[in-house]
């Protein structure tokens, strides 16, 4: 008894051991060395600018650098970081005094897959508050700040994006709607968990040949209460969603409203709906509800997770009929989106669009697309970058 108590002592210590050793392997971190060259001759040189990514969880002045050298001179900063991608930007201590491009233009991260110790090179070739707040088109329009949304009993701020030749011809357009309002067209009203990047959606339409209005609404600035508006069944975190009355508020009286005040082809072949996030698993549910509404809906990185199950319940539940409308499912999500459910498990974001696709399928639905960048993550530049692939699928079935 005695020798079978010892090697099971032995063994749990093992175990322990061998855990620890696993343990310290995912922990272990990786110097990485930047070397930053300021190309930008104004006058920020001397101020101070600070490191901010993955490896901080995006603080943006968290990591001071040091001063902005003189025009042509560098400096270098190291930082410890685990392995895999890291993520990093510049910024003079918040979101609006991000390092841009020399135009003044916002991009995406700058990246690295670490496998060992790394020295890098990057530049400074502007600073996105020299340039004008505003990024959106002249073609973008607030249309109220205060439309009301009965069902919700809220007002919200509503944008309508209207082609250039709106004004010059009597033609009439398809219809886009879109959730997230303040991200979509400008800058100066985006925010995110790396800056305030945006969907570019008026430049895309701007270069497209076939053109759209575009209707975009505002989400609540409360996390919480956006997320409950987003939501349409009810889930654990949020137990009594509203979001089957706000999409009720959509198809009620916003678009009778723009339909009564632009020149639309109201038909739902002529109609869409668009969303990321929870924005797109409110989409999603805006497909299976009003079918005979919206012809094609845009379901980009859809927080299937979030939804404890209830889209599969949702699916059953409507079952595609041979005599009923059949909207175009499109569906975009990214090869990196590992994102962590409520019961504490992790999940990537194509395995539930895949799933979500053969359910779908079986149910009825012939129109579905997918579109997955390998590279992808959870965020605007990556929407901003699958935007244009869902506008020409749509526009390629009017």
């Amino acid at each position: 008894m005695r020798i079978a108590y010892k090697a099971f002592v032995m063994m749990v210590l093992m175990m322990i051991a061998g855990n620890t050793i696993v343990a310290q392997q995912k922990e272990k971190k990786y110097q990485v060395t930047i070397i930053i060259q300021n190309n930008d001759r104004s006058a920020h040189i001397g101020e101070q600018f600070y490191l901010t990514g993955s490896f901080n969880n995006w603080k943006p002045a968290d990591v001071l650098i040091g001063r902005i050298p003189a025009f042509g001179e560098s400096i270098e900063i190291t930082v410890s970081a685990p392995k895999g991608l890291f993520e990093y930007k510049f910024n003079r201590g918040n979101w609006e005094t991000l390092a841009s491009t020399s135009k003044g233009t916002l991009e995406g991260p700058i990246k690295v897959n670490l496998v060992g110790d790394t020295t890098v090179h990057a530049s400074i070739d502007g600073w996105r508050d020299d340039f004008p707040a505003s990024t959106a088109s002249p073609q973008v329009h607030l249309i109220n700040l205060i439309f009301h949304f009965p069902k919700l009993n809220v007002h919200r701020r509503v944008w309508v994006y209207l082609p250039e030749d709106y004004e010059k011809s009597n033609a009439k357009y398809p219809v886009l709607y879109m959730h997230d309002g303040q991200d979509l067209f400008d800058e100066a009203t985006s925010k995110g968990r790396i800056g305030p990047l945006e969907w570019q959606v008026d430049e895309a339409i701007d270069r497209a040949t076939k053109k759209a209005i575009v209707v975009a609404v505002a989400h609540a600035e409360d996390i919480q209460q956006r997320q409950n508006e987003y939501f349409v069944q009810p889930t654990s975190r949020f137990p009594n969603p509203v979001g089957g009355d706000y999409l009720a508020d959509i198809v009620e009286v916003l678009k009778p409203y723009i339909d009564r005040n632009y020149r639309t082809k109201s038909d739902r072949k002529h109609t869409a709906m668009a969303g990321s996030s929870v924005g797109g698993l409110l989409t999603f549910y805006a497909g299976l509800k009003y079918p005979e509404v919206f012809g094609t809906v845009g379901v980009l990185s859809p927080s299937i997770w979030l939804d404890e199950g209830n889209i599969a319940k949702a699916i059953d539940a409507h079952k595609v009929e041979k005599k009923r409308a059949q909207p175009n499912f499109y569906f975009y999500g990214g090869g990196n989106e590992n994102r962590l459910k409520p019961d504490g498990t992790r999940v990537q974001m194509h395995d539930d669009i895949n799933e979500i696709l053969t359910q779908l399928r079986a149910s009825g639905s012939k129109e579905v697309e997918v579109t997955i960048n390998p590279e992808g993550r959870h965020g605007a530049w990556y929407w901003q970058k699958a935007f244009p692939n869902f506008y020409d699928w749509w526009m390629q079935k009017q």
